[in-house]
């Protein structure tokens, strides 16, 4: 039996069961096993697509165990799941296989009586394929089973888009994301970096709006490839280079990034900035600033100034000393489900009020560090407007000296400009993302 299915499910209860990042664990796991690098990639598939769509997956095997689902085994749960999965979603692996795989897995590592209950359950799921999982009048349920996402999340959208533009995120958000590449500017002109990228085997995109964003379409592991190790390129999503992009970046400046770990936005401020100047690259967590530095030294950065700091704490130190200030706060990261589809199940409504609270902090906070003229630039990875927009008119109505500056990058599909700034749907091609720029006008 191969035991390509048998780590999916390892992995899948190391992120479900045990709080993991999905793509932490799956990295760490991967590294230590001896797969071949298709089956690495099948393996991939099936964690991502199974956590994606876990919420369906979940109604459909309700419906066929006797026994509530909080109170099966983990590890038959998790092969009925990644077993679902296949058979739902995966066209290339035939029904059968994928049942009996599941079945000898079960046997092996649990059960004979065990491999009767999943051969039971599976078998009547192929029985019923047609059977309807929800209230096909309630539109609610159809986005939710559909589109696999908890209702509270669907309401949200809706509420705060309409019922239009909330399908559209929600097919976004499920959308399987290409890695985004960011050409160095200090070490290589982009065309002869996307030349290199030919000549190693990547078939290539230029980016949407990012002069620096190149998408990687096919091709092995970008973190194996000469260009990446030699601090050519570094993987950034292109929704994430506009913050540079967004600040008005010139040489011989001090920038402040607060919250900054790994340092992709830092790095990208020192390219701007033709690596003169100062960065001052805080984060709360000692161990991620090595991040940091192992980035700023790979991309050949030397202004790049790493230290401890809670950005929700005020530091007199800072007053007035920056002509740049990024804020990439904490947030509920409702923007990045594509890349880390646990958010679907791991986050709850109730904890945005401490997140509002962290993030107006953190900009209260930020507001004394820039010097008059200067540009404070708040940023996060979600699409929830009380985090957004809400907070924007909060520090407006609090902060008289700032000013809202206008951002706007083209007539992009998925860009939606506002008075309180830009905000970026997730598609098939960049995470959901915000941005505000303030200037400080006296």
């Amino acid at each position: 039996m191969n035991n390509t299915r048998k780590i999916a499910v390892d992995i899948l209860d190391a992120i479900i069961n045990k709080g993991g990042y999905s793509n932490i664990v799956l990295n760490a796991k991967l590294n230590k096993v001896n797969l071949e690098e298709r089956d690495k990639a099948l393996v991939t598939e099936i964690i991502y697509g199974t956590l994606k769509y876990k919420y369906t997956i979940d109604k459909i095997l309700c419906s066929f165990l006797k026994t509530p689902i909080n109170k099966q085994d983990s590890t038959i749960l998790n092969i009925l799941r990644v077993t679902i999965y296949q058979i739902r979603y995966l066209d290339k692996i035939p029904e059968f296989a994928a049942v009996n795989e599941a079945v000898e897995m079960t046997k092996k590592y649990k059960s004979i009586g065990a491999s009767k209950l999943v051969n039971a359950v599976l078998r009547n799921y192929l029985r019923n394929k047609s059977k309807v999982y929800y209230n096909p009048d309630n539109k609610i349920e159809h986005l939710c089973f559909n589109y696999s996402y908890e209702p509270w999340m669907v309401k949200l959208f809706i509420k705060q888009y309409g019922e239009e533009t909330a399908e559209k995120i929600l097919y976004g958000l499920n959308s399987t994301p290409n890695v985004t590449i960011r050409i160095n500017s200090l070490k290589v002109n982009y065309e002869d970096a996307c030349e290199k990228l030919r000549q190693y085997g990547y078939e290539i995109e230029e980016g949407i709006v990012c002069p620096e964003a190149v998408r990687i379409i096919r091709g092995r592991s970008i973190e194996h490839n000469p260009l990446f190790k030699e601090g050519l390129a570094t993987v950034q999503d292109e929704s994430a280079m506009l913050v540079a992009s967004s600040m008005d970046i010139t040489s011989e400046i001090v920038a402040l990034d607060l919250c900054s770990a790994p340092g992709g936005k830092a790095t990208h401020i020192s390219e701007l900035m033709n690596n003169t100047g100062k960065v001052f690259a805080f984060d709360i967590h000692k161990d991620k600033l090595s991040l940091i530095k192992q980035n700023a030294k790979r991309l050949g950065i030397n202004n790049i100034i790493c230290e401890v700091m809670d950005a929700s704490i005020y530091n007199n130190n800072l007053k007035n000393s920056a002509e740049r200030v990024l804020i990439d706060v904490p947030c509920s990261g409702l923007g990045i489900i594509r890349k880390k589809p646990e958010i679907k199940w791991t986050k709850e409504y109730e904890q945005f009020n401490k997140i509002i609270e962290i993030q107006r902090k953190i900009m209260s906070n930020a507001a004394l560090y820039v010097k008059v003229g200067g540009v404070l630039l708040y940023s996060t990875c979600t699409i929830n407007k009380e985090e957004n927009e809400e907070n924007v008119k909060w520090f407006l109505n609090n902060y008289k000296d700032y000013k809202l500056e206008p951002l706007f990058f083209g007539n992009v599909d998925n860009f939606i400009y506002s008075d309180f700034g830009l905000t970026i749907l997730p598609n098939k091609y960049m995470d959901g993302f915000f941005i505000a720029k303030f200037k400080k006008v006296r």
